[in-house]
């Protein structure tokens, strides 16, 4: 049955709650509301309550789905109510920063006003972020954004012992030399996959940028080895890495020279802040209009502070 989009409201919930109670799967719960499928889906994966510690208590309740969808909605009218925030992203974006850095940033610094990275994209891809062009500035530089469901994820490629809250207190704490975090800084599609790796170890701040002319994760791989092998093993003992699709053969260089890999959360680079930092200040003489291919190693210096 064809008809014009609406928000379910509490009637449909409470019906939907009943019907799921007694059994009635969601194409049948689909047809009944006059809905398509993948609202419904949508619906029970959005706003479906889950209580870890009681576990017995989870299920689709139509007062707490109108609760969580309401407290969602708000959450998104924040930058609509809130002339200052919208502002302080849209400067943000402007800079380089990714939706996930500023939500993050916020995070961090407990600021009263925040919110979370998807609504910052939602925000960007609104009329009135199209209007000023925001999604050119976003890391993939997307003029419409992919659907959710076409959207890769690759957190099976990084196993839980590698997690970056197994990383030692005294990597955390920056007490003991040899650590360091590692990003990938990439520039317009035009030309092609060439990119800069930025290193940076946490207790000195030394940086070193090296030039791929591929993303493949086995040649940015190959290319940390070939730059951590002549040192000594107490200055490379471990790299902190984001999820990213480059970093997924990290078996292979640990395998290589014995450096342990550690990974930030999904969608949280902000846990590798010292290279995000160091990234920021090297994007004023790397901007993403530079050609990575035209670079030399002049170009790319050794050292930089952060």
């Amino acid at each position: 049955m064809k008809r014009t989009y609406s928000q379910i409201d509490m009637d449909e919930r409470r019906k939907i709650a009943r019907w799921r109670m007694a059994g009635i799967g969601v194409e049948v719960i689909a047809e009944k509301l006059g809905r398509h499928r993948s609202t419904i889906f949508g619906e029970l994966r959005r706003n479906t309550f889950e209580d870890q510690q009681m576990p017995d208590l989870n299920g689709y309740y139509c007062m707490t789905a109108n609760s969580m969808a309401s407290e969602r909605r708000a959450k998104r009218r924040k930058l609509a109510r809130f002339s200052h925030l919208r502002q302080s992203v849209i400067d943000h974006i402007l800079h380089g920063w990714s939706p996930q850095q500023i939500a993050g940033r916020m995070r961090l610094e407990r600021h009263p006003i925040s919110v979370s990275h998807e609504t910052i994209y939602k925000f960007a891809y609104s009329p009135d972020g199209q209007a000023i062009e925001l999604w050119r500035h976003l890391p993939e530089h997307r003029a419409r954004r992919r659907p959710q469901h076409a959207r890769r994820r690759h957190g099976r490629r990084f196993s839980s012992d590698v997690n970056i809250l197994n990383r030692p207190d005294v990597v955390a704490e920056r007490k003991q030399f040899g650590h360091w975090e590692c990003d990938l800084m990439q520039f317009r599609k035009t030309f092609g996959k060439a990119n800069v790796t930025s290193l940076v170890e946490r207790v000195s701040r030394f940086a070193v940028f090296l030039r791929n002319n591929d993303r493949q994760s086995r040649l940015v791989m190959d290319r940390l080895i070939q730059v951590f092998q002549s040192l000594p093993h107490l200055a490379r003992r471990s790299i902190t890495f984001d999820r990213g699709t480059e970093f997924t053969d990290w078996p292979y260089l640990q395998a290589s020279i014995g450096t342990q890999s550690w990974f930030c959360d999904p969608r949280s680079p902000w846990q590798k802040g010292t290279v995000e930092n160091t990234n920021r200040r090297a994007r004023k003489w790397l901007s993403r209009e530079v050609d990575p291919l035209s670079l030399s190693d002049h170009d790319l210096p050794g050292s930089a502070t952060t």
